[in-house]
């Protein structure tokens, strides 16, 4: 009798836990990076530097390629990130 109740305790606690473990797993929130603010940030950082270096003399078209290169995929990140805002919005 005893071993039964113990043995009913234990697979109650386990179905307590996986259930809690499940619904955890089930908020997580799943698509784009925790680092969405940071390449926004690296995003304005590049795009003010593109404007303060093509109004100096020092600009050239090297200089413009390593900076579209770099903005380019952060544009593209930056439109995915608030695609999804939106949509988890609605």
């Amino acid at each position: 009798m005893l071993i039964s109740i113990a043995s009913a305790a234990l697979v109650s606690a386990v179905a307590s836990v996986t259930t809690n473990g499940a619904a955890a797993s089930m908020t997580t929130a799943m698509g784009l990076p925790e680092y969405g603010a940071l390449a926004v940030l690296a995003l304005v950082m590049l795009l003010c530097a593109k404007l303060m270096l093509s109004a100096s003399t020092r600009w050239n078209n090297i200089i413009k390629c390593s900076l579209d290169m770099s903005i380019i995929p952060l544009l593209i990140s930056f439109a995915a990130i608030v695609i999804y805002k939106i949509i988890t919005i609605i």
